[in-house]
């Protein structure tokens, strides 16, 4: 079996135990809830951006450069039907629709930091499940070593592919392991609904130790490469955006520092708060750069 229909045969693999403890989603194209289940890898004890915040003030430069325009734009791209291709380094190329991959397994909600490239940062309750999960259903040959992702491209609605000279479709990736570590997590959703069209509907990643603009949107496809894949901003500016991009405050960007972030929603007389390396993650994450000059390979 393969593509779709694969992928729902494997999530019927898990368990009778399992799937007591965490029954399959059921999610209508039409339906705006997600059944969640809390994570462990949730981070604790971090006051939420409000879901207007959240929705509103966003970069998703497919629908314009101003931090409103994607709110007032995306609303015309049509999630359903959706499929993602998966290709490259696998056994076998695959294409799956977004309700199998909504129903393959338990969609937890995760509580993470995000940290922009442009100093601001939010705290963003996600819900979806580790990238690991489909990674592992792809059956990846040996030779792939990196992970790419390719976005939705469509001037009929996206009047932002000819205010800004990125390459297009927007390109993002990571290396294997980066991409496989748990706390990678493929998205559906935020506050329990599933994601706004300007928030990267219906499927994005999401990667908490690394400047947001790592996480790719409105993704159509997932390759497997054995070399480091093009990425839209580190071609347009390898100066400026490395291909890492881990949130690190001792490496300011060229045009402003890093060192501190402003949290969005926050009173306007609070003080700007530190940036911490990884955004925080780094006791999960800092051995996976072991060894790496992480000013060299920013």
């Amino acid at each position: 079996m393969t593509g779709a229909v694969a992928l729902g045969a494997a999530g019927l693999g898990v368990n009778r135990v399992a799937g007591i403890l965490y029954p399959r989603q059921a999610v209508s194209a039409d339906a705006a809830k997600l059944q969640t289940v809390k994570s462990p890898l949730s981070t604790p004890g971090l006051t939420l951006t409000s879901y207007k915040d959240i929705t509103s003030y966003n970069n998703f430069y497919e629908f314009g450069v101003e931090k409103d325009e994607p709110a007032k734009n995306a609303g015309k791209m049509k999630t359903h039907p959706w499929t993602v291709t998966v290709d490259g380094l696998i056994k076998k190329k695959k294409t799956v629709g977004i309700e199998d991959l909504l129903s393959f397994k338990p969609i937890e909600e995760r509580v993470y930091r995000h940290r922009c490239v442009e100093a601001w940062s939010m705290v963003i309750p996600w819900a979806g499940y580790s990238l690991s999960e489909l990674i592992n259903w792809a059956e990846p040959l040996p030779k792939a070593k990196y992970v790419q992702f390719l976005t939705l491209q469509d001037q009929s609605i996206m009047p932002g592919l000819r205010e800004i000279n990125l390459n297009w479709p927007y390109s993002e990736g990571l290396r294997m392991d980066e991409a496989m570590h748990p706390l990678t997590l493929l998205t559906f959703g935020l506050y329990g609904e599933v994601l706004p069209n300007q928030d990267g509907a219906p499927v994005r990643i999401v990667v908490p130790w690394k400047y947001g603009f790592k996480s790719a949107k409105s993704i159509v496809k997932i390759h497997f490469t054995s070399d480091q894949p093009s990425t839209a901003w580190n071609d347009m500016a390898p100066r400026e955006y490395g291909f890492y991009s881990n949130v690190n405050p001792t490496v300011d960007h060229p045009r402003w520092s890093q060192k501190t972030e402003r949290r969005i929603g926050a009173s306007l007389f609070s003080q700007r708060q530190p940036t911490l390396m990884f955004n925080g993650y780094g006791d999960q994450v800092a051995s996976l750069y072991s060894g790496m000059d992480l000013k060299k390979n920013f």
